[in-house]
């Protein structure tokens, strides 16, 4: 071999060994990207979309205020973090929704936080900001999806538990029962009716159930509607009632105090509202199961901020049910979850 050709082989073999290096780098590079490790996250600003089923009733405003206090929290730990609220006004627009999350998308946001309005509606949109580099964290109402980071909600199916286990209680075991269920595609309050069939079917055999396969939709004025025909329908012959979310709490209520019968039909409902306490206190609610939506959309929030800083989050998180009735309404814990500090956190006149 030349002189030559031996310092050509040696320039070759070197840069052969400078290009395996710089491979290896931008694989490692390129793997901390897809597990979220972007080493500049924590220097710049993490814009979190978060999009409600709704925007109208209370749950939701707890809800917004509660994703307000995580983006407080986490500036105040020095994560820069801009929460950008939208969602549909009905709970019922599932085209709507599909629609913010296709321009969240497309602005390239860091993270969806969605708690999506149909099971399985939402599937597509997610899964497409996923392929595109966008995380998202399922709240409140699950999806039927595997791509997602976590989903943070309530036990639905054991709420639905309590309130079956709360009407055998006031009737003794026996009676003759209603189930006013919500809207067909929201996994929520579909595991709510579950547990509370299943428990009635299991543990309190002496409860007749006269009617469960009518649905309120997505309003109070459309649960009025519903409530009225049931009441028209099957009136003074009914013991008791159980609805599972706030809108058909309020239409059912509104029907019982328009036909007479509030306080005379032992009445549970889901999600709380000062009306409901107050229906609570003289005597025309008999309880209402409660979940933590302040509590629940300040960990989604902060699971998403935590998962885009490439930390272990939990696949699931449970944030908590629990029955509220006389015996328990002035308890400190229940007056907390009942009134969260709203005024502190949501913008003035929301």
């Amino acid at each position: 071999m030349t002189a030559s050709s031996s310092v050509w082989t040696h320039r070759l073999t070197w840069t052969r060994a400078l290009l395996v290096v710089g491979v290896a780098a931008s694989a490692l590079g390129l793997a901390a990207c897809r597990q979220g490790e972007a080493p500049d996250a924590e220097d710049r600003t993490l814009r979190i979309a978060v999009v409600p089923k709704g925007t109208t009733h209370d749950f939701w405003r707890s809800i917004h205020a509660g994703a307000i206090k995580a983006e407080r929290d986490l500036r105040a730990r020095g994560i820069q973090v801009e929460i950008l609220w939208k969602g549909p006004l009905r709970e019922d627009d599932r085209e709507q929704q599909v629609q913010v999350i296709e321009s969240f998308t497309s602005q390239r946001v860091d993270g969806i936080v969605l708690a999506p309005l149909d099971e399985k509606a939402l599937v597509r949109p997610v899964e497409e900001a996923r392929r595109l580099g966008i995380p998202t964290v399922i709240f409140d109402s699950g999806l039927t999806s595997d791509d997602i980071v976590s989903f943070v909600a309530t036990d639905n199916y054991k709420g639905g538990q309590l309130g079956a286990d709360e009407m055998g209680a006031l009737l003794d075991g026996k009676g003759r029962v209603i189930l006013l269920r919500y809207q067909e595609g929201s996994a929520s309050t579909t595991a709510r009716e579950n547990g509370f069939l299943d428990r009635l079917k299991e543990s309190w055999p002496g409860l007749e159930l006269i009617s469960s396969d009518q649905r309120a939709g997505a309003t109070r004025d459309t649960a009025k509607r519903a409530a009225e025909n049931l009441l028209n329908r099957y009136g003074r012959d009914t013991d008791g009632i159980f609805v599972v979310n706030e809108s058909t709490t309020t239409g059912m209520l509104l029907a019982l105090q328009d036909g007479g019968l509030a306080g005379q039909v032992k009445f549970l409902g889901f999600d709380s509202s000062p009306t409901f306490v107050e229906a609570l206190r003289t005597g025309e609610m008999h309880g209402f199961v409660v979940q933590d939506p302040f509590g629940m959309a300040a960990l989604a929030v902060e699971t998403m901020a935590d998962h885009i800083l490439g930390k272990q989050v939990p696949r699931r998180v449970d944030t908590g049910v629990v029955l509220v009735t006389t015996d328990n309404l002035d308890d400190p814990r229940i007056q907390e979850l009942l009134n969260p500090p709203l005024d502190t956190y949501l913008p003035t006149g929301e």
